[in-house]
Parts: C-alpha cells; sequence; structure tokens
C-alpha cells in the first residue's frame, strides 16, 4: 500500500514528507514502547505510535521504518519534525486511536511486521 492510501485511510495531516507520498508500506506496527519497535518491526513498515519526541524517530532509523503516524491527533513539535526531515522518515498524524488505525489499515491488507503463528491456545487444542 502506498503512503498516500494511508494518509486517505486515516484523515492524515502530514507534518512532514509530502514529496514521499508514493512511498510502498508493506507491514504496519503499532506500539508506544520502542523497545518493542526494535523486537518486532520489519524494514519499511508503518509505525502506529502516540509517542511524540525525538527518542520515536531515532528508534524508527535504527529499525528502518518506512513511515510514522502518530495517532490520537498529536503532533510533533519543530524538533521531532527536523529529526524526521534529516532521517528522511514521514510523519503523518491521524485523530483516530491507535485501535480505530490499526484496523482500518487491517482491514484494507496491511499485515502485521510479528509473523503469523499458530496460537498458543489452538497448539494446546483449546478453541
Amino acid at each position: 500500500m502506498l503512503l498516500s492510501e494511508v494518509q486517505r485511510l486515516l484523515a492524515c495531516d502530514v507534518f512532514w514528507g509530502h514529496h514521499l507520498l508514493d512511498r510502498a508500506i508493506k507491514y504496519g506496527c503499532a506500539s508506544d514502547l520502542m523497545s518493542d519497535v526494535l523486537a518486532f518491526s520489519r524494514a519499511e513498515a508503518l509505525l502506529l505510535t502516540g509517542l511524540v519526541n525525538v527518542q520515536t524517530i531515532q528508534t524508527a532509523f535504527i529499525a528502518e521504518i518506512g513511515a510514522i503516524v502518530f495517532v490520537r491527533g498529536k503532533e510533533p513539535d519543530e524538533n521531532v519534525i527536523a529529526l524526521a526531515e534529516q532521517k528522511k522518515i514521514p510523519l503523518l498524524g491521524t485523530p483516530y486511536s491507535m485501535y480505530e488505525a490499526c484496523g482500518i489499515l487491517y482491514q484494507h491488507g496491511v499485515v502485521s511486521t510479528m509473523e503469523c503463528h499458530q496460537s498458543r491456545f489452538a497448539q494446546k487444542g483449546t478453541k
């Protein structure tokens, strides 16, 4: 999915990276724990988060995140935007909650960065 489609689906404002909206997003991940982003994300993923600070940008850069969507109407300050520009990471913002935004993207075919494994309950024979 192209980032421009994410923008449309989630009614996003673009804080930085209008010229990068043709970037393809292969996966989605959502977290406010940057340690989870490092552990479970994949390159070219879209990160949905409510954590709006420079550490989010640094983590996204290390994890090779393709773009960030800030949820719940949160907006980055000039320091966050400047670092995102330096790292070339598009920043968007949606009024949706993280839960709603993930549901919308999942419904439109964005898959999780986590590999799909059989549930631990199914493995035990529980339904």
